[in-house]
């Protein structure tokens, strides 16, 4: 059998060669074996759009939820559904256990709670995501709903909610999969969309989809601090008086 012998000089010479070609590359010039030119761009997260602890009244304890019960003077509160008179505020600030919170106890009927920002819309595109803090009695939990600029209501298929103790946890947009929601009566219509456009959103909120059993355990949600982080787009002037 023959073997091929190389002395260690010529070794040297064929590397010396590989690595004076690869330094004369043009500037710019991927090495060869290598794909591609410029790194892709990278997706930033967005910053925070909306963030809401609700105002309690100086008499504290439990009340309807009002108008005034928003903390933020850049955002309008919206309630929806057939018992939407009946949620409450509730909670102290400062209190880990207690929290100033809606509570969805009185309803008889699916209620929902949206915030909308008076000059700008949300884009619920990329990584914008919500995050809260929850709490939950019975089989209740809450899902993210969303009205878009043309009006059409949505609600995504994930819920959240821990019925052991408060919880803040996180939801991304866009791991959702979205139905059209009769936000008037509190309930999903039709099939799973396949495709849906969230750069333009003009309300945030949440939805509890089940009546709930008024005082003590059963059936209830809870819901304190809000926080949407999403780019924001201009109102058309026709939208921003609303």
């Amino acid at each position: 059998m023959l073997r091929s012998r190389i002395g260690l000089p010529a070794l040297l010479v064929v590397l010396g060669t590989a690595t004076f070609a690869l330094a004369q590359a043009p500037a710019g010039q991927a090495p060869a074996g290598r794909q591609g030119g410029a790194a892709p761009a990278r997706v930033t997260r967005p910053p925070l759009f909306i963030k809401e602890e609700w105002k309690q009244t100086e008499k504290g304890g439990e009340h309807p939820l009002l108008p005034e019960s928003i903390a933020n003077s850049n955002l309008e509160l919206k309630v929806y559904g057939p018992a939407s008179k009946e949620l409450l505020l509730t909670g102290s600030a400062g209190d880990e256990n207690n929290p100033i919170h809606v509570w969805t106890g009185m309803c008889t009927s699916p209620c929902a709670v949206a915030l909308r920002d008076k000059n700008q819309m949300a884009d619920l595109s990329g990584l914008a995501r919500i995050r809260w803090n929850t709490k939950m009695s019975g089989f209740h939990q809450v899902r993210p709903i969303v009205k878009l600029a043309d009006g059409t209501w949505l609600v995504g298929d994930r819920a959240d909610g821990s019925t052991r103790d408060w919880i803040v946890s996180e939801i991304s947009y866009a791991d959702l999969h979205w139905l059209k929601l009769d936000v008037a009566r509190g309930v999903t219509t039709g099939n799973v969309l396949d495709k849906v456009d969230l750069s333009k959103v003009d309300e945030i909120g949440f939805i509890d989809l089940m009546p709930s059993s008024g005082h003590g355990p059963g059936g209830w949600a809870d819901v304190a601090q809000i926080e949407i982080y999403a780019n924001a787009t201009p109102r058309a002037a026709s939208t921003a008086s609303r």
